[in-house]
C-alpha cells in the first residue's frame, strides 16, 4: 500500500477560469475542448517529481459541465487524456471525475452523488481500487470543496493544501517532499 497525491484538475494542474467562456449550457471554466488544454507553470514538473518519490497521483475532479449537457463523458475523457499526455505518459495513476450535478438538465446525471466533491467518494473509491494509504496522502486542489473532500475522506487537514494566489503547484510539491524528507 502506497501513499496518494490527490490532485484537482482545473486550475490546479491546468488552466479553466482564465480560459475563454465555452458555448452553453457549458460554463466559464469548463474545459471541454482538448485542444484548450494547458498545464499550469510547474504543473508537469511537479507531477514528476511527486512520482520520482513514491507518490501515486489521482485526479479528482467534479465535471457538473456533463449534467448541465454542456459536455460528454467522451469530452472529458479526451481532455484528461490530453492532460496526461502533457503531464507525460504514466504520470497519472488514474483519472476519477464526478459528471453528476444536482442543478443539471441531463436527466441520467443530473443528482446530487457521493462523489461529487465536497464529498469523499472519489478518493474513497481510488483509494479502495488502488490500494491507497489515506493517513499517508496529500490532497492539492484549488477550492474549499477540494480540502473538504480530502478531510472527509480522511486525509489529515494539514496535509490538504489549497493552491491558487498564495501557493503554486511548485510550492505545494515542495512542501509535500519536504515533509516526506522528515
Amino acid at each position: 500500500m502506497r501513499p496518494a497525491v490527490f490532485l484537482d484538475r482545473d486550475d490546479t494542474l491546468m488552466e479553466a477560469n482564465s480560459l475563454p467562456a465555452p458555448p452553453p449550457p457549458a460554463a466559464p471554466g469548463d474545459v471541454i475542448d482538448p485542444a484548450l488544454v494547458r498545464l499550469l507553470p510547474g504543473a508537469r514538473e511537479a507531477c514528476a517529481a511527486l512520482k520520482r518519490a513514491g507518490f501515486a497521483l489521482v485526479v479528482v475532479s467534479n465535471q457538473g459541465s456533463v449534467a448541465r449537457g454542456g459536455a460528454t463523458t467522451a469530452q472529458v475523457d479526451r481532455v484528461n487524456a490530453r492532460l496526461a499526455s502533457l503531464l507525460g505518459d504514466s504520470v497519472i495513476d488514474a483519472f476519477y471525475y464526478c459528471p453528476f450535478h444536482p442543478r443539471g438538465n441531463v436527466p441520467a446525471f443530473t443528482m446530487e452523488h457521493p462523489w461529487r466533491k465536497p464529498s469523499p467518494g472519489m478518493i474513497l473509491a481510488a483509494a479502495e481500487d488502488l490500494s491507497l494509504v489515506l493517513a499517508r496522502s496529500w490532497l492539492v486542489g484549488d477550492a474549499g470543496r477540494d480540502i473538504q473532500a480530502g478531510i472527509a475522506a480522511g486525509i489529515d487537514p494539514s496535509r490538504c493544501l489549497r493552491v491558487g494566489p498564495a501557493m503554486s503547484i511548485t510550492q505545494a510539491m515542495e512542501t509535500i517532499l519536504g515533509s516526506a524528507r522528515h
